[in-house]
């Protein structure tokens, strides 16, 4: 706190404030604290407007918006005191915290207004549209409806928007598809990540690093190399390929970004945390990533998690248990007992599961003790299980 409270005016005191701030907000990530929220927003209020122009000042609007991660209607008051700020990173930073409290909500009013900011036809000034372009995949991700809805949009974006907006879109589809490299989408950035706008090239080959991260997916690791060989001569480029090809082989595959877990029913705060720092970032890689703030990319490890399916008994000593691992269905409001995965392979733990996959016990020996077959499962014999009689040959 008294980091992001210092008066001495300057670029280097701001860019410790605001480094400073976004590590209180992943502290208190979705914690609503009033101290830290005040002492933020009372920092932005009166700050020069010199201060208020420097690259690293949204950090500290995004280190407030994650104090109210996914808390809704419980950022309002801090909204209002936002609006009250004469400088152009009030919008910015209104959307911000707006779009940060809304994540993984789904709410369509939230996205018509994240589109409604996207209309303007703004040359400069405008990022606060970049942030409304992030927080439409923001509101929407996690959740297979939303996530085409904005798919949809987005297309409509990079037709009709001019190039802030379009820079921004590589960005949002990363965010939509964490560690979720599907066809369409990698398709989708492959073409931008040849377009002649360095930025929107830069953006979508990190984006691809972001959408296939810990998959070791192949389609992908062709498409960086390929990339990698075409902007030989560019030495931000080659250092985006890089990245890329880094998060895409994250842990020899065996590591996650994605910050939902518990079949998707729950958010990671600090996971989705990181991941924002690393695409705020992005919207002005020139004086971040690609210059002296190179160590931003490290807030991706709070989002960093095993994907495996270990089995271990109550004494958690390794036991290795059959399981089906298979397509995630969606068996709500389904009558009887419907099957909760379809094109299931057997396997036997330790097994990977990826985005969008579920795993269920394969025998009926066991019984687990947690609902959701993810990470380290404790499982305990089934005291009514009985073994299948072998007939004797006569």
């Amino acid at each position: 706190l008294p980091l992001v409270e210092q008066d001495n005016s300057g670029p280097e005191t701001m860019l410790e404030v605001s480094l400073a701030g976004l590590a209180l907000g992943m502290i208190y990530v979705g914690k609503c604290d009033d101290a830290v929220g005040g002492t933020i927003v009372q920092r932005l209020m009166e700050a020069s407007d010199e201060e208020l122009d420097h690259s690293h000042a949204i950090f500290l609007c995004l280190g407030l918006g994650l104090l109210f991660l996914g808390r809704m209607e419980k950022a309002e008051a801090m909204l209002e005191a936002l609006r009250t700020i004469e400088h152009k990173i009030s919008k910015t930073a209104v959307i911000v915290l707006e779009t940060c409290a809304y994540a993984g909500s789904g709410n369509v009013l939230q996205v018509q207004e994240m589109l409604h900011q996207c209309a303007e036809h703004l040359e400069e000034d405008a990022q606060h549209q970049m942030a409304a372009v992030i927080g439409i995949s923001l509101i929407t991700m996690g959740e297979e409806v939303g996530s085409e809805m904005a798919l949809r949009s987005f297309e409509h974006l990079l037709h009709y928007c001019e190039l802030p907006v379009k820079r921004a879109v590589p960005l949002a589809l990363g965010v939509l598809n964490i560690s979720n490299p599907d066809f369409s989408v990698i398709d989708q950035l492959s073409r931008l990540s040849h377009d002649p706008d360095t930025e929107i090239s830069q953006n979508a080959i990190l984006a691809m690093g972001l959408t296939s991260a810990g998959t070791n997916n192949s389609r992908v690791a062709g498409l960086l190399r390929q990339l990698s060989e075409f902007y030989s001569k560019e030495a931000g480029h080659v250092f985006c390929v890089r990245i890329a090809q880094a998060m895409l082989h994250m842990g020899k595959g065996l590591m996650t970004l994605s910050p939902m877990h518990s079949d998707k029913m729950l958010t990671c705060g600090p996971a989705l945390g990181g991941v924002l720092t690393l695409i705020y970032s992005c919207l002005d890689l020139k004086s971040t990533l690609l210059d002296k703030s190179h160590y931003l990319i490290y807030y991706l490890t709070c989002a960093m998690n095993p994907r495996m399916l270990i089995t271990v008994n109550e004494d958690l000593s390794w036991r290795p248990v059959t399981v089906r691992v298979g397509q995630a269905v969606e068996t709500v409001g389904q009558a009887g007992k419907p099957k909760t995965i379809t094109g299931f392979q057997t396997h036997t733990t330790p097994v990977l599961i990826s985005t969008g996959e579920r795993a269920e016990l394969g025998t009926e020996e066991v019984l687990s003790v947690s609902s959701v077959l993810e990470g380290i499962v404790i499982v305990k014999d089934n005291p009514d299980y009985e073994a299948p009689e072998t007939d004797e040959k006569k």
